[in-house]
């Protein structure tokens, strides 16, 4: 190695270290000080520091702004989902619904009112301690859905997203109600695989979570949930639940 090449390394690491010192030392004397001036604080930059709005790493700025989103997005459509409960002489099956008209129309799954009854809805919507007994509409037995009606009016509903705006790896969520306790309860994970058929996602969860509604992040019907043997999480897809709802 020659003279002029030692030279440049030992320039480098000065300029290295110098610049590791000097950071030090803005960060123990030079920033603190600038936080407690009062001619300081009317800066923005500051402001936001002081507040704890200033994130430096931009991937943990996605996570944060996706996260609050979600709670957003939760707390816009808690009360469109409702459980569902049918009480026989072989036994109780739960699960949950969703309110897709603001005059009291339901969607859930069929294996969750199964013939015979006698059925009952639970929700936020008109209070959890309220047990009605809906009129079962219709079944439809092929995509494993049924329409229920309670005498209800104003109740909170929410969009349905747009079928071809689903994408593979989109971020879904599912909201339902626990049968055992009448607490919503929330899961989320990613789209692993769809056509018009079903949307299978990574999600894992309990049989009392059948019939719960799927959403993507807007808070936007994706898909009514059932279970598999595995316990994932697999959906009808929105357009078969609209074709089922109109009339």
């Amino acid at each position: 190695m020659n003279q002029k090449t030692k030279k440049l390394i030992i320039l480098i690491c000065c300029l290295f270290l110098g610049g590791m010192l000097s950071g030090l030392i803005f960060q123990f004397f030079i920033f603190p000080y600038i936080l407690q001036n009062s001619y300081f604080a009317q800066f923005q930059f500051i402001k936001n520091f002081k507040e704890g709005k200033i994130i430096i790493n931009t991937k943990e700025e996605i996570i944060v702004q996706e996260n609050s989103a979600l709670e957003d997005a939760i707390e816009k459509i808690q009360k469109s989902v409702v459980s569902v409960k049918t009480e026989s002489e072989n036994g109780v099956v739960a699960g949950s619904g969703l309110i897709v008209s603001s005059d009291g129309l339901i969607v859930t799954l069929a294996d969750l009112v199964p013939f015979g009854g006698p059925y009952f809805v639970f929700g936020a919507a008109f209070g959890s301690e309220e047990k009605i007994t809906p009129k079962v509409i219709k079944r439809d037995f092929k995509n494993n859905l049924a329409l229920l009606k309670i005498d209800k009016t104003n109740l909170k509903t929410c969009a349905f997203s747009k079928p071809e705006n689903l994408k593979l790896g989109q971020r879904v969520f599912l909201l339902g109600i626990l049968p055992s306790n009448l607490e919503p309860i929330a899961n989320e994970g990613i789209v692993k695989y769809f056509d018009k058929d079903i949307i299978k996602t990574n999600i894992f969860e309990t049989s009392s979570l059948k019939g719960s509604p799927l959403f993507n992040i807007k808070g936007e019907i994706v898909g009514i949930n059932s279970v598999d043997s595995t316990g994932k999480i697999i959906a009808v897809p929105v357009q078969i639940i609209k074709d089922f709802t109109e009339f």
